[in-house]
């Protein structure tokens, strides 16, 4: 980082900068795996959170309210794990970022905005042939849910993006002052 961009740092940029880089946190993200694990555990989860959302508001389902709870800390966990794998790379403001990251994060943006087009096409076309299919009557009880999962899918499909993309940090293999031996 330049600087400039570390003089215009708040406070709370650099708080929010050492939370999401805390090397205690790195053995939940530490191996790819993990971070595969992370990204399929927040895509569970939130695919769970929607669904108890639309059973609450939309088919008036009291239970899901307790149901909702626990999924949602889960989620709010997950979601921690994979801001950590990726240094903040969408929670920090951009001048708490450096180049490197600032372009990650265009790159994971870029990848996750054609993913969620490719998506978005296809829950289309799938709605238009049930409209077709059964003449508009199916389709109405659709389009909430699918306006729900449209939002949900344009927040978070770029940080499941960056989850997959962050590199293992390469360890190091000899000290400083040793010499490897070919």
């Amino acid at each position: 980082m330049n600087a400039t961009a570390s003089k215009r740092m708040t406070g709370y940029d650099r708080r929010m900068r050492a939370l999401m880089n805390d090397p205690r946190g790195r053995v939940l993200s530490a191996t790819k795996g993990r971070r595969r694990a992370a990204v399929a555990a927040s895509v569970t989860l939130t695919v769970a959170d929607v669904a108890l959302v639309v059973q609450v508001f939309a088919y008036d389902q009291r239970w899901a309210v307790f149901a909702l709870i626990p999924v949602t800390l889960l989620w709010c966990l997950a979601a921690g794990v994979l801001n950590g794998a990726t240094a903040g790379l969408f929670e920090l403001r951009a001048r708490a970022l450096d180049e490197r990251q600032l372009m990650e994060r265009e790159r994971a943006r870029a990848t996750a905005h054609r993913m969620t087009g490719a998506l978005v096409i296809g829950a289309a076309a799938g709605l238009w042939l049930a409209a077709w299919a059964s003449d508009g009557q199916l389709t109405r009880a659709y389009v909430a849910p699918l306006l729900v999962g449209v939002f949900v899918l344009l927040w978070m499909m770029p940080l499941w993006v960056a989850g997959l993309q962050v590199q293992d940090t390469p360890a190091d293999d000899f000290e400083d002052d040793a010499v490897p031996s070919y």
